[in-house]
Parts: structure tokens; C-alpha cells; sequence
């Protein structure tokens, strides 16, 4: 992304100048470190969840056979087999989903604390801002994957069905780490949202300005607007994207640019896309629209499902189109 981006943005705190912030490389102060290393293990952690969500495959034949021929006890046991140690998987996705949440907080305390603008924030503290982008970025294409894997709802079905059935006949699960009826139903409304991680962060960025009444929350929707201008301006102008040092890069940037615009739409108490919001919808939608359809879909569909206000009658129709 280069050393360090230098990009313009709206002057939403009437302080003129400029924002830099360096996603790549930008380092904490010592007063930043401690909320800085501990982000940075659930960022790590983060990793590991998407190497196992891209490598989930599901027991999809495996089930199959089993509800084929209920009789046959061996296929009954292979399925169960199959299904078990994914639900394992199913639940530390589902409890990371927490840890997320509790990092996001702590970001969301530094990076919009009173006594300097949302702006100087963002400047001041940008390895704190990197790693929010971070969150950003794992959320949305945690959800890119989960929309694509309907294998993950059947197996977890599959499995509350059996565990069901095993109960009313009182036969042992052993299963080991038994997911327990609460946890099932949390796990459950977690995995029938279309976008689950972002569904989490839009209720913890909710919960936080309900939370902290002493913050103004335009502390809040300011920082998500500022960062959602700087992902644009990055990808709609030659001379910052020409230092992308991979598409990958450019992925980056649209994720985070639509993760903080549905924050900013379950926050602010207008929304993103009325006239007066500090976030240009049009221009975000159209830097989305000019990207290849097969990167960007799963992103559209996060604005056109997960957002709050995008049917409200404050919406233009023109946006509403851009949408369609």
C-alpha cells in the first residue's frame, strides 16, 4: 500500500488538512502498546478462523446417506462422526466472534475519546486505526465465505436434529465438547444471518454508544465516515492506487470502506444514506461498481441486507438504483 498513503478528506471537523494513515506499517506508541498486543492475538487468532472457514467443507454426503437409510447404524455413526468435530469448528468460530467484539470496544474507546477531533484521532493513533481496519477487513470476508458455504447451516441443523433425537432416547452423544442447548440456540441465530460477524459489530458499535453517554456520538460516526472517505479517495485515485503492492490490497480497502459505511448506517440516527451524511454513498457505490462483479457481489449485498436505513424514504432513488 505504500509507506505511507497521504489522503484527502472531506473537512467533516472543520479542520482543514489532510489524513495519513499507513495500514501497512504504522506501529503503536508506548501508550498505545497494551491494547495494541492485545488486539493484535485476536487478529492473529483471526487468521487461523479464516484458514479453517476456507477449508470447511461440511459433511453434505455424508448426511445424506444417513437420512437415506436411518436404519443402518454404521452409516448413522459415520455421519455423526463426519458432523461432530466441524460443529467443534462451528463453535470457536461463533466464540471468537465474542473476542471480536471485546476487541472492537477497545479500539472504539481510544479512537473516540473526547478532547481532539475524530480526524486527529485516526492521524494520532493509526496503528490503532490499522487494526480496526484489520477487524474490518476479516469481518467482511468471514462473511464472504460463510454466504458461500451453505454447508455450515445443514451440518449444524444436522447435528442439533441428532443431538434431539439421542436425548428423547437417552442414548450417549460422545461428543466431547457437546454444544449445550443455550449455547446451540445463540450459535444458531449467530449462523442464520446472512452476514453473522458483521451482524456482531453492528451491535457491539451500537451497544457501545449506548453504553458511553458521556461521548458525543458524533465521536463515533465521525471516525466511520473519515475512514470510509479515506478507502474511497485510496481507490479512486490513480496515484494512491498505483501503490497497491497486490489486488489484494484493493480488497482490503473495499471491505473496510463498506464494513464502517453499515456501521455508520446502525449508529448514526439518520444513516448513511441520507443527504446530509458525512459518508458519500454515490461515490462509495460507484468505486464498488467499478470493480470486477465476482470480487464485489458478497459487498453489495452486505450494503443492500445488513444496512438499516437504505429503504428508508430519506434514501434517493438514485442510490437505491445504483443498489439494484
Amino acid at each position: 500500500m505504500g509507506n505511507l498513503i497521504k489522503v484527502l478528506t472531506r473537512d467533516i471537523d472543520n479542520n482543514a488538512g489532510n489524513v495519513f494513515l499507513d495500514f501497512e506499517n504504522a506501529q503503536p506508541s508506548p501508550s498505545e502498546t497494551d491494547i495494541w498486543e492485545t488486539v493484535k492475538q485476536t487478529l492473529e487468532e483471526a487468521q487461523v478462523v479464516l484458514n479453517d472457514l476456507q477449508a470447511y467443507r461440511g459433511a453434505g454426503e455424508e448426511i445424506r446417506q444417513a437420512i437415506q437409510s436411518p436404519a443402518d447404524e454404521e452409516v448413522q455413526e459415520k455421519a455423526w462422526s463426519a458432523v461432530v468435530p466441524l460443529v467443534a469448528k462451528l463453535k470457536t468460530f461463533y466464540e471468537f466472534s465474542q473476542k471480536l467484539e471485546s476487541s472492537l470496544r477497545s479500539l472504539l474507546d481510544v479512537l473516540t475519546r473526547p478532547g481532539t477531533t475524530p480526524t486527529q484521532q485516526l492521524e494520532q493513533k493509526q496503528a490503532l486505526a490499522r487494526q480496526f481496519a484489520h477487524i474490518l477487513h476479516f469481518t467482511l470476508r468471514f462473511d464472504e465465505l460463510k454466504m458461500t458455504n451453505p454447508a455450515i447451516q445443514n451440518d449444524f441443523s444436522y447435528y442439533r436434529r441428532t443431538i434431539s433425537r439421542m436425548r428423547i432416547n437417552n442414548l450417549p452423544s460422545d461428543s466431547g465438547g457437546e454444544v449445550n442447548n443455550e449455547l446451540a440456540n445463540h450459535m444458531s441465530l449467530f449462523y442464520a444471518n446472512a452476514t453473522p460477524m458483521l451482524k456482531t459489530l453492528s451491535n457491539a458499535t451500537s451497544k457501545f454508544v449506548s453504553d458511553n453517554p458521556d461521548v458525543p456520538i458524533e465521536n463515533t460516526t465521525d471516525c466511520l465516515s473519515t475512514m470510509a472517505c479515506v478507502c474511497k479517495v485510496m481507490l479512486e485515485t490513480p496515484e494512491y492506487r498505483s501503490r497497491f503492492t497486490s489486488e489484494e490490497t484493493v480488497l482490503f480497502c473495499l471491505r473496510v470502506m463498506v464494513g464502517v459505511i453499515i456501521l455508520y448506517d446502525h449508529v448514526h440516527p439518520a444513516g448513511a444514506f441520507v443527504k446530509t451524511s458525512n459518508i458519500d454513498m454515490k461515490g462509495c457505490i460507484r468505486v464498488l461498481r467499478e470493480q470486477a462483479p465476482s470480487s464485489v457481489e458478497g459487498l453489495l449485498n452486505a450494503l443492500r441486507y445488513t444496512t438499516k436505513h437504505l429503504n428508508d424514504e430519506t434514501t434517493s432513488k438514485q442510490i437505491r438504483n445504483m443498489l439494484q
